[in-house]
């Protein structure tokens, strides 16, 4: 019954498969045009240069993409959007994280790098207008329409207003690995499985009589 334990691990991969990777293609036309007049409409656009977003959208290739998030938060105590009480930004913005990453990781999206600013510009040029941030952050996607979907996505609108909130200034744009080291979810996963139904058959095989 050994083939029981191994046949799991292509069932549950093809499960994770069907939530990570894209199936869907490339946005269409219609739906460009749908989604970016829904996202006109949104009290969070007022940041996004809609051309900018179209034309993201329209140059679609179907594939993953990383969202590189620079921040900087306000300095000391900011308004609730909501009720209006004086609270730290780290909080808002926690407030804020909460729900965006329960409604992206039903997308297959999820935080792939974070980290705090440790001092100044070490090398800069031509850059006499650049302003410092305190971190920076970097989101997966698994395609372009699963972003916007998420953007107007009323379930998950309502808490822009905390990030707007906490956020004294940020700049936002996407980004494709060319690189990347580290052991991404496609192997990991399928690593993990494999270990996991490795285990269990050695387990069953000492609980033979």
């Amino acid at each position: 019954m050994v083939w029981l334990i191994w046949i799991l691990v292509p069932i549950v991969y093809g499960l994770f498969s069907l939530w990570y990777f894209n199936w869907r293609g490339p946005v269409t036309q219609v739906e460009i045009d749908k989604y970016v007049s829904m996202f006109a409409g949104l009290e969070g656009s007022k940041h996004t240069e809609l051309a900018v977003m179209r034309k993201f959208l329209e140059e679609d290739d179907g594939k993953e993409f990383v969202m590189l998030n620079l921040i900087q938060l306000h300095e000391g105590k900011v308004s609730h959007p909501v009720t209006g009480a004086t609270q730290n930004p780290r909080q808002l913005l926690t407030n804020y994280f909460k729900s965006f990453l329960s409604a992206s990781m039903k997308r297959g999206s999820h935080p792939v790098f974070q980290a705090r600013t440790a001092g100044g510009n070490i090398d800069s040029w031509n850059a006499d207008s650049n302003v410092g941030f305190m971190a920076t952050s970097m989101m997966r996607y698994k395609s372009r329409r699963d972003l916007i979907e998420l953007l107007i996505d009323p379930a998950f609108a309502d808490s822009h207003l905390y990030k707007l909130a906490a956020i004294e200034r940020t700049i936002s744009y996407p980004t494709q690995t060319i690189f990347n080291a580290s052991l991404r979810p496609p192997i990991s996963v399928l690593l993990v499985l494999l270990l996991l139904a490795s285990m269990a058959q050695n387990i069953a095989s000492l609980m033979r009589p």
